[in-house]
């Protein structure tokens, strides 16, 4: 995934909503097929941010200090996966009911404990490795990665904020998601450069 180190804001914005319309469109496949055939398509969903250089926060999370990605920006890319992501599943919650129940079921199982923070932790990690793998060449990090992190149960905080635009809902535990990805993907990057 590119970063633009340039400042270009405007660009940073465009392809922050890209990466958030192509997440939602695995999401909302995974909402709408649900197990065992939902969370593989949802990979084309990351691997199309990927192979479009689009701007994902649980991508880049890792990857802040070797592609030397500004806070402000990390915080833009964030901000806007966050709103475009919500309305984009706002806008999915007006063509199919059954969606819209299967996003509410998911969001009454979400909570602010301490498993959910390491449902979210481990979620990270297996964004950063499932990058690295992509940026060293190959696109198995992401065809097992994203199956595996939703058949598990992990928690991505862009596709939580689509199933709650979905279910037309608000939940803290968004909060708990975000930090947990970063420090997740943080962990990884970490313990590979040691």
């Amino acid at each position: 995934m590119c970063y633009n180190e340039d400042g270009d804001d405007m660009e940073l914005v465009k392809k922050s909503i890209g990466a958030s319309f192509l997440i939602s469109l695995g999401n909302f496949a995974l909402l709408k097929l649900g197990n065992p055939i939902g969370p593989v398509i949802f990979a084309l969903g990351l691997l199309g941010v990927c192979y479009m250089g689009q701007n994902l926060f649980t991508g880049k999370c890792g990857f802040i200090f070797e592609d030397k990605i500004k806070y402000k920006d990390i915080l833009i890319i964030l901000i806007v996966n966050l709103i475009a992501g919500y309305l984009f599943g706002l806008m999915y919650s007006l063509i199919d009911t059954d969606v819209v129940n299967n996003a509410v079921n998911k969001v009454n199982t979400w909570d602010i404990s301490l498993a959910f923070f390491i449902k979210s932790l481990l979620c990270g990690a297996i964004m950063y490795i499932a990058v690295l793998m992509y940026r060293k060449g190959t696109n198995l990090g992401i065809i097992y990665g994203i199956p595996l992190f939703i058949f598990c149960g992990f928690q991505h905080c862009i596709a939580n904020i689509i199933t709650l635009g979905v279910a037309r809902a608000f939940d803290l535990s968004i909060i708990i998601c975000i930090i947990g990805n970063f420090l997740g993907s943080l962990f990884v990057w970490y313990i590979s450069k040691s």
